[in-house]
């Protein structure tokens, strides 16, 4: 390290249990791969997430980022591995997220994912770093790069992943100091299908229709839902069709903005 990567370090801690405490480790990380925005969440089980560091650019709008906290999240690969305790270190989107993801509406929507509203452009690549911060809770520190910038590269990665020390340290320093009061682990529930996906479904699906629904909102294919579900693909597309009739829509689009209606009315 030089001098002055030890002077931003200080900064770091310097910043612990301030709102500070993001755009200082932003300033760090930048000198050893850039990116255009960042943000950091702590998610539980069912529960919204906590905001720790907004690293969003200006143009970035809040109604999609009020509608990602209300519950967009439930379909973040992010927000998935950190309430199924995945393996902490630096992951690449497409290493967590199911198969169909990226050809999902909720990669595409301007109403629900923060980083698709900049007027830069549609994001070209998202990594983030899993870090466990207490029991049942964990935390995504998330960097993005715009289209129009080349995607992370594996000399970047492994940059990043030298840095792992570090980060993890000052995030779980600083949530010792920031964490609010209540913020604890909910305990899952039998059928691991979280509150916000009973909610939006309960008076019209079963409760097997609503895992698939949660399965194709989140971007699974009908082979990876009967694959995940231990089902014939077939039978998969047999729960597609009645959730479909049952939710009166007739296509995956549909039933995104249904989803979406749903958060934006509560």
């Amino acid at each position: 390290m030089h001098d002055h990567d030890f002077a931003k370090v200080a900064a770091i801690i310097n910043a612990f249990g301030e709102q500070t405490f993001g755009r200082q480790l932003d300033t760090l990380i930048a000198d050893i791969a850039a990116f255009d925005m960042s943000c950091i969440f702590a998610f539980r089980f069912n529960a919204e997430p906590h905001l720790i560091h907004d690293g969003y650019s200006q143009t970035v709008s809040r109604k999609a980022l009020s509608s990602y906290m209300r519950g967009g999240y439930l379909l973040d690969p992010f927000y998935v591995a950190c309430i199924s305790e995945h393996e902490a270190g630096l992951w690449r989107m497409d290493e967590l997220a199911p198969d169909s993801f990226f050809h999902s509406d909720f990669v595409i929507s301007h109403d629900i994912h923060p980083c698709v509203s900049s007027e830069a452009g549609v994001l070209i690549e998202e990594i983030g770093f899993v870090i466990p911060l207490s029991e049942g809770v964990s935390a995504t520190y998330s960097l993005m790069r715009n289209q129009g910038q080349s995607p992370f590269t594996n000399t970047d990665i492994v940059r990043l992943k030298a840095t792992e020390p570090l980060i993890n340290a000052a995030l779980q320093a600083h949530w010792k100091m920031i964490q609010p009061a209540g913020f604890v682990p909910s305990l899952a529930g039998d059928d691991d299908v979280e509150t916000m996906f009973l909610n939006v479904f309960q008076n019209q699906l079963t409760g097997t229709q609503r895992n698939v629904a949660r399965m194709i909102l989140r971007g699974h294919s009908n082979i990876s839902i009967a694959n995940i579900l231990n089902i014939t693909e077939g039978t998969t597309k047999l729960h597609r069709s009645n959730i479909y009739k049952r939710l009166s829509i007739s296509s995956q689009t549909e039933l995104f903005q249904l989803f979406i209606n749903y958060l934006s009315h509560h």
